[in-house]
């Protein structure tokens, strides 16, 4: 008698595929996205595509309306004679308001009514024509210790003459510098990092304007105590 094998069960048997074998080294199945599926993803790239062509149609007008300022930066519009005739009469002198025909940009103008320091004083910051920056300060009340702050404890270096008047100059040496003028009654410090040459230009300007302004009068903070 001889035994009969079955069909198939033979590991050589051509006829056998990968979908038989347990382990699954058959050829891989790649899977079919329908047409309809298909058609409805490109339709919503597509559809993506113009929404983003459309908002950047939209947009694009108004920002070349608006183009971007070609300045260095913020320079605030300062009007310093101005608010140097609204600060005189709390002040009791009319501030220097130098002009220098716009080659110094002021960047803040304003009266401080010294609540720190003790010390009232009109303050002007300047940007000079190579871009450093010299800030002036005035006051009636100006004492040796307010100076020292002032000019940061920077040692007296000489004098400098500006405006036909000797400025004492103040040098540590180390950027800053200071020139002040005690004259008609109050005290000017001009402190910054500008070299002397445009210390001398601002200061020239600053005594213009102090022989241009009244007499100084008496602050009504300094009023006799009864």
């Amino acid at each position: 008698m001889q035994e009969k094998t079955s069909p198939g069960t033979d590991p050589s048997d051509p006829g056998r595929t990968g979908q038989d074998t347990p382990d699954g080294d058959g050829p891989a199945v790649k899977p079919v996205i329908p047409a309809a599926a298909a058609k409805r993803a490109n339709a919503s790239v597509i559809g993506m595509i113009v929404a983003l062509v459309v908002s950047i149609g939209a947009f694009l007008p108004i920002v070349l309306m608006n183009p971007l300022p070609k300045s260095d930066g913020f320079r605030p519009d300062i009007n310093v004679s101005a608010v140097a005739a609204n600060a005189a009469d709390v002040a009791g002198f009319t501030p220097a308001a130098p002009d220098t025909a716009n080659a110094f940009k002021p960047n803040y103008a304003r009266w401080e009514s010294g609540s720190g320091s003790g010390v009232p004083t009109w303050e002007v910051g300047y940007i000079t024509p190579k871009d450093a920056f010299i800030g002036l300060v005035q006051t009636r009340q100006s004492n040796p210790t307010w100076l020292l702050q002032q000019t940061k404890s920077a040692p007296v270096t000489g004098t400098r003459d500006a405006g036909g008047h000797p400025w004492e100059l103040r040098d540590a040496g180390k950027g800053e510098k200071s020139m002040i003028l005690e004259y008609r009654g109050t005290t000017v410090v001009l402190t910054g990092t500008a070299q002397l040459d445009e210390f001398a230009v601002l200061a020239d300007a600053v005594v213009k304007s102090m022989d241009s302004n009244p007499a100084v009068t008496v602050s009504p903070s300094a009023s006799p105590a009864p």
